[in-house]
């Protein structure tokens, strides 16, 4: 007769480390933080770091440069080409529309095509647009005339070196904060 209440009491017992296992990890899923989010203490605050912070970029037209910040972090600054007197780049606050590998050019005053991957295209192999007016366009591109980075040269895009628009490319995506200031 003392077995019968033994394994009856082996069973019960384990059958409460199976619920106090399986509420421990309940607990456990429900309290921890996801794992996509880090945190550190500062100044006895929790704060979230920067690495899990949505990109933007930050055009300064005076500086001829895109900053690109995760949250409010800066990552890296490049050098940029500006619209020339006449075509300036539009100030404001904008987004990424559309982005393009190998985009095809269209002449603005003469509807020329250039395809995407010629070397007579002037946008380069990386197209990130951000401003539209509805039949114009301006937007990050590569260049075949690095010379003219750091200068107000463009129709109003930001022009970049060919390594520099295939990275930043690589950090952005549609509706990624644009904003653009003197």
């Amino acid at each position: 007769m003392s077995e019968k209440p033994n394994i009856s009491l082996r069973s019960t017992l384990a059958s409460v480390v199976v619920i106090a296992s399986a509420s421990t990890l309940l607990n456990i899923l429900i309290e921890a933080p996801s794992i996509s989010t880090s945190y550190s203490q500062t100044e006895g605050k929790s704060t979230v770091n920067s690495i899990n912070q949505p990109i933007n970029l930050k055009i300064v037209l005076s500086q001829r440069q895109v900053i690109l910040y995760r949250g409010k972090t800066k990552i890296k600054s490049y050098p940029i080409a500006i619209g020339r007197p006449g075509w300036e780049t539009p100030t404001g606050n904008f987004q990424v529309l559309n982005m393009t590998k190998n985009p095809t050019w269209l002449h603005p005053f003469t509807g020329e095509s250039i395809p995407g991957g010629s070397p007579k295209n002037p946008l380069g192999r990386y197209w990130i647009g951000f401003w539209t007016n509805g039949t114009n366009w301006i937007g990050f591109h590569g260049t075949p005339n690095p010379e003219s980075v750091g200068k107000a040269a463009s129709h109003g895009c930001i022009r970049m070196y060919n390594k520099d628009v295939q990275e930043l490319f690589e950090q952005v995506s549609v509706g990624t904060p644009v904003i653009v200031v003197q």
